[in-house]
């Protein structure tokens, strides 16, 4: 923890910021895409009133540690300076657990918590905590506790019906998607995580020590990030289908990605924008289009592919140069007479 005569950080406070401030638009459109998957809505209705949320929250009330103001009162108190950041007015319960691997996370549904595991508590300091902290208030706030929570529970039965080879196909096809989603809304809330903490090199850190296991000593940061680009643009085809396929099952992106990904959004400026206060306000998440995120969504893909430098997204589109001017030759050639226009 940061010593107590250091001085304290001066945070922007942003009061009513939308939750939408934060959102990777691929977040939101994987959400739009999910909710027009045949069938999710019907499925999801009927699958939510089968996890027993009660059951989730006793399992950890019973064998770990409910923080509050005598109980870990420095993540309570990191807690409640992340939320006061945010603009986020009832916080959520948080779980200590004993668990040796670096990880967070957000359940429920009605009632969402977080979950610390202890190996990352042990490992981080406060400022990296903060971010950690704001990162789950992001889940919070932005709704996603609802679908990681159906996620867990569908990932576990289809595990049990895995016997299954046409019955549990339809069971898959929602997992995908979900884990999808997932990856996207943890962009989002390392987003979330930067505002609350307001300190780039402590979010950078944090996904640095997740990579290492939390030893820094021996790292670079530059490197580190340069790790990032290189695993974008290396390798060749076979490398592409193989990056496809190593995050297929995964829910979460990989840390040196997630480090890559949030140095590209405040570099593109929106950070500094908001702590600017220029942010979506909450009172107007009402007026949010649908179709409009459907189409940030789409923009925001196609950028990504547009600048990637990966060498499937590369063949991909010189291969749609190619056709396009194949196109335009075969029309100048070949212009089609009056009578087929007809």
């Amino acid at each position: 923890m940061t010593p107590e005569n250091q001085p304290a950080r001066r945070r922007v406070t942003l009061t009513d910021i939308s939750s939408q401030a934060w959102e990777h638009p691929a977040d939101q459109g994987a959400l739009v895409a999910l909710r027009k998957l045949k069938g999710f809505d019907f499925v999801l209705r009927k699958m939510t009133g089968m996890i027993n949320e009660r059951a989730f929250r006793l399992r950890f009330l019973g064998s770990a540690i409910r923080v509050d103001e005598r109980q870990f009162p420095d993540i309570h108190r990191l807690l409640a300076e992340a939320a006061a950041v945010l603009d986020i007015r009832e916080l959520p319960e948080v779980y200590v657990a004993n668990a040796p691997f670096w990880n967070a996370l957000t359940v429920g549904i009605d009632k969402p918590f977080i979950v610390l595991n202890s190996a990352l508590v042990n490992g981080l300091d406060e400022e990296e905590l903060r971010f950690v902290l704001g990162h789950e208030l992001g889940h919070v706030a932005s709704g996603h506790a609802l679908y990681r929570t159906l996620l867990l529970w569908l990932m576990q039965v289809s595990g049990a019906l895995s016997w299954l080879p046409i019955g549990n196909l339809g069971l898959r096809a929602i997992v995908a998607a979900l884990t999808e989603w997932q990856r996207k809304s943890e962009l989002s809330a390392d987003r979330a995580g930067l505002l609350a903490g307001q300190d780039p090199g402590a979010a950078l850190r944090v996904n640095m020590k997740t990579a290492s296991g939390g030893n820094l000593s021996q790292l670079d940061s530059t490197a580190f990030l340069a790790q990032g680009s290189e695993y974008e643009a290396a390798g060749d085809l076979r490398d592409s289908v193989l990056k496809l396929m190593l995050l297929e099952a995964s829910t979460h992106p990989f840390p040196v990605l997630r480090a890559h990904e949030l140095r590209r959004w405040v570099d593109g400026g929106d950070y500094v924008a908001i702590l600017s206060g220029d942010y979506p306000r909450r009172q107007d998440d009402d007026k949010a289009s649908m179709s409009q995120a459907a189409k940030d969504a789409a923009a925001s893909y196609a950028e990504s592919f547009r600048a990637s430098q990966d060498p499937l997204a590369k063949l991909l589109r010189e291969v749609g140069d190619g056709v396009g001017s194949a196109k335009d030759w075969i029309t100048a050639k070949f212009p089609r007479s009056p009578r087929e226009d007809d």
